[in-house]
């Protein structure tokens, strides 16, 4: 589904060049959970700023069912955007003046859908996350979780095939992290939808399906979870994050 082909990205003039990734390659298949750590600086930002079309990349391509996105125009692209990718934000951007269907369905409304439509795919994705009998509430009015949910339900809305999530649990505790990552990984199973997380914790990234290392801007190393347990997993990962840089409390 999506394929990230040699890609490079420099930042600075030619007298001082910054290279925040250099000739990185992998695949994501559809319904698949990816999560890209790495140390600060390592390029994992950047990469899913990439992703995102919210930089370009320097050299290489990236492509999503075979389209590169550096070929898209900029109508192109804003549908790309509204109708592809999902993001899922640490302090869940929902606006207070909407109530939870509205929040959930604002994308949809700005793309002039029909409102019956409109209303149909909020409550379908609002049922499947558990929050249909918050739908006329405003977000003060109800709890982290749910919020959390909201703004899970509204990346998915519209139907994307792509969920990008930046650190979706640095600004929560260790309570509302786990509830999150319980609802993406229902995402994941229950609806279909392919994630890509970038992450600095291990925690979080236990959770998913593979986990991408990365390292001065290359893929260092990858691990596949199979069937092994979540714990199995997480200790795994933290192996790596040693051999990654020494200490592991820098990374996680």
């Amino acid at each position: 589904m999506l394929q990230v082909q040699n890609i490079e990205k420099y930042y600075g003039s030619k007298n001082n060049v910054t290279k925040a990734l250099d000739r990185v390659n992998f695949d994501v298949e559809a319904g698949e959970f990816l999560a890209i750590m790495g140390a600060s600086g390592s390029g994992k930002t950047t990469l899913l700023n990439c992703i995102s079309t919210i930089d370009t990349v320097s050299a290489g391509k990236i492509l999503l069912d075979g389209v590169s996105i550096a070929d898209l125009g900029e109508e192109e692209l804003a549908k790309f955007r509204r109708e592809r990718l999902g993001f899922v934000f640490q302090d869940f951007n929902l606006l207070d003046t909407l109530t939870v269907e509205e929040n959930i369905g604002l994308a949809l409304s700005l793309n002039h859908m029909d409102p019956k439509t409109v209303q149909d795919r909020v409550r379908s994705a609002a049922g499947k996350l558990g929050i249909a009998d918050i739908l006329p509430k405003f977000p003060y009015q109800i709890s982290g979780g749910q919020k959390q949910r909201t703004a899970c339900a509204r990346a998915m809305v519209a139907g994307q095939s792509l969920l990008l999530a930046d650190e979706p649990t640095g600004a929560l505790d260790s309570k509302a992290s786990k509830n999150l990552l319980e609802i993406m990984t229902a995402m994941n199973r229950d609806m279909g939808a392919t994630i890509l997380m970038v992450t600095h914790d291990a925690y979080s990234a236990s959770y998913a399906k593979r986990v991408l290392f990365l390292k001065d801007g290359r893929v260092f190393n990858e691990l596949l979870r199979g069937e092994r347990g979540r714990s199995v997993f997480y200790h795994e990962i933290l192996d790596v994050l040693a051999a990654l840089g020494g200490d592991v409390s820098d990374v996680i």
